[in-house]
């Protein structure tokens, strides 16, 4: 074999089978390859070409350059028809007898050579490094190992099918679990808890079908809190239309929507919180700190009247409420804070009810007597009130008293407008980060425990325990993140965060233990029937045993794993990525049907990642005082997509589901399955300039994550520590969110942005006079570092598996966009030599990209098919053909700035698509549209298959159930945690 393949190369090839690749024919690579008609042949002999052609001939079909006699794409189980004993594909003759035309059976047999090629995948070259630290790839289980079994009551359904129907709240009954969601509530039978889904066929729609059965009611306002009374067998529900509802426990369900009892006007604004207090008086709470109780006799006697008589019974409810403030105002003075009512508890014992607002005020939280009466405030006033001045104090470039005395000029005007709307944008940012120190004084849970103590949960993420009287007696710290909600059992205490992790804690306030319950917040928590359940803001909802972690879950994780072929299945789907420098330039119909149209018959995914889609001073800075606000995209980038959707007949075969713009980067996903994430991460000067950096995607596929990054790193031959600088930082930092709108400072939007666009139209008359881009870009650069710095602050209380990036936990991703890697080592002449002769596998070993990762430097443990394309930067617009490379001037070196790589679950290259490796991937095309003239870049595209394997999550909640009922060892633990010791009451003694 030839000496010149390295190492790596001369490893891919034994693995390799007999069927070389395929390239179709709008590939430049492919277009050099000549159909005889009477076989394909492959020559071995490098042809000149010159470099000056103004086209190629359209009558060349395919060429391999000299080492695609040697490089072979990986075996599969595809068979190929036309392989005889050699490495010649013959096609199939027919005799000419037989009335057909030979030349017609000669085409169409290549044409299904072609089709079983591109089935074929391609070998790739591995970047070292990817074994250790945040590039290992990430660990996979049947059964996740560092967390107990639970029962998926409700699996993660995906958020497109649940608009309008989004679970807010559960309340759990003996026998029942309840939910509020947006249309009303639903309930889930515990009898029926192992059942398996009833599918798209039944009830449920998309969305549900892997959830135990469950009943809905008719459609109401949104729910926003559930009540149990189990007194009067009834779950109060408030509503957002500020109406109060009852529903019957023990009714009938069916498969028709039930509907509601005793219900009545009780707000005219959202019922926030409930609670009945023990003298069966049900209290409401509202916005602007507005407290009713509505007496239990009046309820009473409206539930005892006839349905005939509902509007009697509603009106006799609505005018029996006792306003609290009403009982506590004295001489005009009311002693209840405006602060919205969120929860409320009811101390039956002592006969009081806490409640618990947002901190507009210093008084969260207040003790009621049943009279409705403060007894107590409890001041939480202390919980972190460090300022955060310096650490959000931006600095800025500012001239001197005497040069701001001197400027009366037209530049020196325009210079104050940049400051004036650079400043507007720290105070708001500092203004928002002050907002943000008075959020962690927020009392978002509240519970009391069986030994008489009250806990509260701040959005800081502090426990604080108070005694019966509103006394503050510990603060506990076990978790960075905000805490969402309580529930407690016996003689422990669960609290739920924002980072999705569940602790156990005991009645001391020691933490017991904790894991990650869900990907995303946990809202709810609440026990019944053995088990705590905590719902997600995804709306799914999993019960965890009361004993966790214990030896039910030592028994139920190895027998659960067991199984694990009975639940696991596989997909099969075909990703389509696409990159493209554009050169702040437009593509013709034709173009974007060249590079995507034509090959995006068979993917279920395709992704397009643009560079430079807009780019300037001006923009720049606008685009980083945007981003600062929350603010994002532009008209050019939005026609982009629009462009693109066209070529791809949007709406029919394919649908747009997002996309994220910064500065000149865009991608864009167009799918039909999974949930989208976003993010970014800005790369230039002071990494806060958007004209380098990453924009990404995270798209969630049968419980998989796969991530798409499009990047644009640094340019220019000799920067290579900065490229590999650039693709550390984004990989480090890149975070993903649903939105990346701020949330603090939003009512200054508008006006700051109306400051911020009349600056900088200023700034574009004064830079036809100055040449103070540096200037410029270094406001833009604080304002954007001081947004970077507040999301930084906000997301770091989201991640609940610290110093593991997000990209890091991704099962799959895929790094695109132009990496600005060249060819080193040789000269323009060479390379453009090499080129015509096709010698890629000669220009590989120029490639500083392939070096850098051979020597661990970047994109450590990724993955990238063997080019066999020429490089597709940099050419002469307009200008087909190789002759179109750069011949100005500067005659840049060509070079494959443009790149495609991806990284998946497998931890070796034996490894086979499982639970525990779920995510195996391969390369089918990778290619470069040379016909493309538009741009200096040619656009690359990269077909992928990946197999997933996956959980039915129906199936494995039937083998659980049949696990939990019929193990010995359960039953017995189950048994020991439902003992009650005997009791004897007398008047005298316990």
């Amino acid at each position: 074999m030839d000496d010149r393949f390295e190492g790596d190369d001369m490893d891919a090839l034994e693995a390799l089978c007999n069927a070389p690749p395929h390239r179709k024919a709008h590939s430049y690579s492919q277009q050099l390859r000549t159909n005889t008609g009477t076989q394909i042949k492959r020559y071995q002999q490098l042809r000149k070409h010159s470099l000056d052609e103004n086209r190629i001939t359209t009558n060349i079909d395919r060429y391999y350059d000299s080492s695609d006699d040697e490089f072979y794409p990986y075996a599969t189980n595809v068979e190929n028809p036309y392989a005889g004993g050699g490495d010649r594909a013959e096609p199939v003759r027919r005799d000419s007898s037989d009335g057909v035309d030979q030349s017609a059976c000669i085409v169409e047999g290549a044409d299904e050579l072609r089709h079983l090629q591109q089935q074929q995948p391609l070998p790739e070259f591995i970047a070292n490094g990817g074994g250790d630290g945040i590039f290992k790839v990430p660990s996979r289980a049947a059964v996740h190992p560092s967390r107990p079994p639970c029962l998926e009551l409700r699996p993660h359904p995906l958020r497109e099918t649940q608009v309008g129907k989004f679970l807010r709240t559960i309340a759990c009954t003996d026998t029942q679990l309840w939910a509020g969601q947006e249309n009303g509530v639903r309930v889930w039978n515990f009898c029926d808890e192992f059942e398996p889904g009833i599918g798209t066929g039944g009830r449920a729609r998309r969305g549900d079908e892997d959830a135990a059965p469950f009943y809905e009611s008719a459609n109401t306002s949104p729910t926003m809190c559930l009540m149990v009374d189990a007194g009067s067998k009834l779950v109060w529900s408030g509503h957002k239309d500020g109406k109060i509802r009852s529903w019957r426990m023990d009714q009938t369900l069916d498969d028709n929507p039930f509907k509601e009892g005793l219900s009545w006007q009780a707000h005219r604004s959202p019922v926030l919180s409930m609670v009945i207090s023990c003298y069966g008086d049900l209290w409401s709470g509202h916005e602007g700190g507005v407290i009713k109780v509505w007496p239990w006799e009046a309820v009473e006697k409206s539930l005892s009247l006839s349905p005939e008589e509902r509007h009697m019974a509603a009106l006799l409810v609505e005018r029996s409420f006792v306003d609290l403030r009403s009982q506590v105002t004295v001489n005009g003075v009311c002693n209840i804070s405006s602060s919205d009512v969120k929860c409320f508890i009811s101390d039956n014992v002592r006969a009081k009810v806490w409640a618990a607002g947002e901190a507009r005020t210093r008084e969260l939280l207040k003790v009621y007597n049943v009279d409705g009466q403060i007894e107590n405030r409890a001041d939480m006033s202390s919980v972190q009130e460090q300022s955060v001045e310096d650490e959000m104090n931006v600095k800025f470039v500012s001239k001197s008293k005497k040069e701001k005395s001197q400027g009366s000029s037209f530049l020196q005007r325009s210079r104050n407008a940049i400051m004036g709307a650079a400043d507007a944008v720290r105070r708001v940012a500092t203004k928002g980060a002050g907002a943000f120190v008075e959020e962690t004084k927020k009392t978002e849970a509240l519970v009391l425990t069986a030994d008489g103590m009250i806990w509260s949960g701040c959005s800081s993420g502090l426990l604080v325990q108070w005694d019966g009287s509103g006394n503050r007696l510990q603060d506990f710290h076990h978790h960075p993140c905000a805490v969402l909600c309580f529930c407690t059992c016996g003689s422990r205490l669960w609290v739920g965060y924002v980072s999705g992790m569940v602790q156990v804690l005991d009645l001391e306030g020691n933490l017991i233990a904790g894991w990650v319950a869900h990907s995303s917040p946990v809202i709810k928590l609440a026990v019944a029937d053995g088990r705590v359940f905590s719902l997600a803001t995804h709306g799914g909802i999993r019960g965890w045993n009361i004993a966790s972690p214990g030896p039910m879950d030592n028994i139920l994780r190895p027998k659960l794993a067991e199984k694990e072929h009975m639940y696991t299945r596989r997909e099969n789907i075909r990703i389509l990525v696409g990159t493209w420098n554009v050169g702040q330039g437009r593509a013709s119909h034709e173009a974007l049907t060249s590079w995507l149209g034509s090959a995006v018959s068979d993917v279920g995914i395709l992704v397009v990642g643009l560079q430079e889609v807009e780019m300037g001073a001006g923009f720049l800075a606008m685009s980083a005082a945007k981003e600062t606000v929350g603010l994002e995209g532009s008209s050019i980038g939005q026609s982009w997509q629009d462009t693109i959707g066209k070529a791809l007949d949007e709406g029919t075969t394919f649908e747009r589901v997002g996309s994220r713009q910064l500065a000149g980067l865009l991608i864009a996903i167009w799918t039909h399955v999974g949930d989208l994430h976003v993010s970014v991460v800005a790369c230039g000067s002071g990494r806060a300039i958007s004209n380098k950096g990453g924009v990404g995607l995270r798209l969630r596929v049968y419980d998989r994550l796969i991530c798409f990054v499009n990047c644009h790193l640094a340019a220019h031959l000799e920067a290579v520590n900065r490229r590999n600088a650039d693709f550390d930082h984004i990989y480090r930092t890149m975070a993903f969110s649903r939105s990346s709108n701020l949330n603090n400072a939003s009512g200054m939007v508008p006006y700051l942005f109306l400051s911020c666009s009349l600056a900088l139209s200023t700034y574009l008359f004064w830079l036809l006079y100055s040449s103070g881009l540096p200037w410029v870009l270094s406001v833009a650069a604080g304002v954007s570092s001081a947004a970077q710095m507040l999301r930084g602050t906000n997301a770091a209380g989201n991640n609940p598996e610290e110093g593991r990036p997000d990209l890091a936990e991704a099962d799959m991703v895929i790094f695109c966009g132009d990496f600005n890697y060249r060819l080193f080592g040789i000269s323009y002449d060479e390379a453009r030599d090499f080129v015509s002769q096709r010698s890629f596998d000669w220009l590989r070993e120029k490639d500083q990209l392939r070096a850098e990762m051979k020597a661990g430097k970047v994109f450590q443990g990724m993955r990238e098919a063997l080019i066999r394309f020429p490089p597709t930067y940099k050419f002469e617009r307009g200008k087909a053909g190789l002759g179109g490379y750069d011949s100005g001037e500067k005659k840049r070196i060509p070079a494959w700035c443009d790149r495609i790589l991806y990284r998946d679950n497998r931890s070796s290259p034996t490894s086979e698509c499982s639970l525990e490796c779920p995510v195996v991937t391969s390369i089918l095309q990778y290619e470069a549209c040379m016909d493309v003239t538009e741009s200096d870049h040619k656009p690359v595209r990269c077909k992928l298959h990946f197999e997933i394997a996956h959980v039915d999550r129906s199936i494995r909640r039937q083998e659980f159930g049949k696990i939990f009922l019929s193990d010995d060892k359960i039953r017995s633990l189950r048994d020991e945690l439902r003992y009650v010791p005997q009791t004897i009451v007398n008047t005298n003694r316990i």
